[in-house]
C-alpha cells in the first residue's frame, strides 16, 4: 500500500476525530460562560452565532424551500433548539461526559426501536447497564444531581426527535438543512437566553468568546463531518463518532477539571460500546438525519 493511498483512508478517520474533539473543546469552552450569562445566555450565544456561521458559509437562500420542507425544518430546528437547551441545563450540574453518555440514550433509542435485529438486545444490555451506572439511583454519595440527569434525559427526547424530524429532510443538501435547521433552533432559543441574562449577552468579550465556541463547536465539526462522510459507509461514521462521550468526559477533567469515579468510566464505556456496536450493525437504510451527531 503507498503511502498515498494510506494518507487517503486516514483522512476520514482524522475528519472525525478531529470533528468529535473540537465539539468537545467548544463546549467545554462555552461552560466557562456559565457564571457571566449561565446556561441559558451560552445556548443562545453558541447556537445564534452557530446558525450565522452556518447561514455565511452554505447560504442556505440558494436552494429552493418547498412549504412541505419548511414546515418539516421548523420542526427539526425546535427539536435541536430544545436538545441543546436540555442539554446545556444538564452540564451546570453534572459532568460533561456523564450528561453526552445520558444524552445518547436518545438516538439509541431510535436505533433499537427501529430495528429488528436480535443483535441488538446485546447492544440494549450495554445501555442499560451503563444509564443503570450513571442514574442516581440511591447508590453512594457521589449520586448525580437528579435535576442535572433529568435535563439529561431530556436532551436524549430531544435528540431522539431531531433525527426522527431529521428523516423527514434527508432529501434536502446537507448544508441547506442544517443551516436552516440550526437557525430555526436559534429563533427558538435566543429569546430565553436574552430573558435570563439580558444585556449581559451584548457586552463585547462574551460576543467574541461566544463566536469563537460556536465556530469550534458548529462551524468546523459539521465541516469535518462532511469531509468523513463522503468517505465513510454510515456504520463507519457510527462506530468513530460513538467517541464522542470519552472525549466529552476527557475535556471535562482536561478543561473543565471535573473528576468521575471508576463506575461512571465503565458506564461511559458501556454506553460507547452500544452506540458503536448499533451502528456497526445497523442495516443501509439508518436512522441518521444530516449531521445528527453535531448536537451540542
Amino acid at each position: 500500500m503507498t503511502s498515498s493511498s494510506r494518507w487517503a483512508q486516514a483522512v476520514p478517520l482524522l475528519a472525525v476525530l478531529g470533528s468529535v474533539v473540537a465539539l468537545g473543546i467548544g463546549t467545554s469552552f462555552a461552560k466557562q460562560l456559565f457564571p457571566l450569562v449561565g446556561s441559558l445566555g451560552t445556548t443562545a450565544l453558541r447556537v445564534g452565532f452557530s446558525a450565522c456561521w452556518l447561514l455565511l458559509i452554505w447560504r442556505p437562500w440558494r436552494w429552493t424551500t418547498t412549504r412541505a420542507d419548511f414546515k418539516s425544518l421548523v420542526r427539526y430546528g425546535m427539536a435541536l433548539g430544545c436538545m441543546n437547551l436540555m442539554f446545556y441545563q444538564s452540564i451546570k450540574t453534572i459532568p460533561f461526559g456523564v450528561a453526552v453518555a445520558i444524552e445518547f440514550s436518545g438516538p439509541l433509542a431510535v436505533a433499537f426501536f427501529t430495528s429488528r435485529q436480535r443483535i441488538d438486545y446485546l447492544w440494549i444490555a450495554f445501555a442499560i447497564v451503563g444509564l443503570g451506572l450513571l442514574l442516581p439511583l440511591g447508590h453512594d454519595v457521589r449520586s448525580l444531581d437528579p435535576a442535572g440527569v433529568g435535563f439529561g434525559l431530556g436532551a436524549a427526547v430531544f435528540w431522539a426527535a431531531y433525527i426522527l424530524f431529521g428523516k423527514k429532510v434527508g432529501h434536502l443538501h446537507a448544508g441547506h438543512s442544517v443551516a436552516l435547521g440550526l437557525t430555526m433552533a436559534a429563533i427558538t432559543v435566543v429569546p430565553f437566553g436574552v430573558w435570563h441574562a439580558g444585556s449581559a449577552l451584548l457586552q463585547p468579550e462574551i460576543l467574541l468568546y461566544g463566536i469563537g465556541v460556536a465556530a469550534v463547536s458548529s462551524a468546523i465539526p459539521i465541516s469535518l463531518e462532511m469531509v468523513a462522510l463522503k468517505r465513510l459507509t454510515p456504520a463507519a461514521f457510527g462506530v468513530m463518532a460513538s467517541m464522542e462521550p470519552a472525549v466529552a468526559a476527557l475535556m471535562g477533567v482536561l478543561v473543565l477539571d471535573e473528576q468521575l469515579s471508576g463506575l461512571q468510566w465503565l458506564a461511559i464505556g458501556l454506553v460507547m460500546c452500544a452506540a458503536a456496536g448499533s451502528a456497526a450493525t445497523a442495516k443501509p437504510d439508518a436512522h441518521r438525519g444530516p449531521a445528527d451527531e453535531i448536537v451540542q
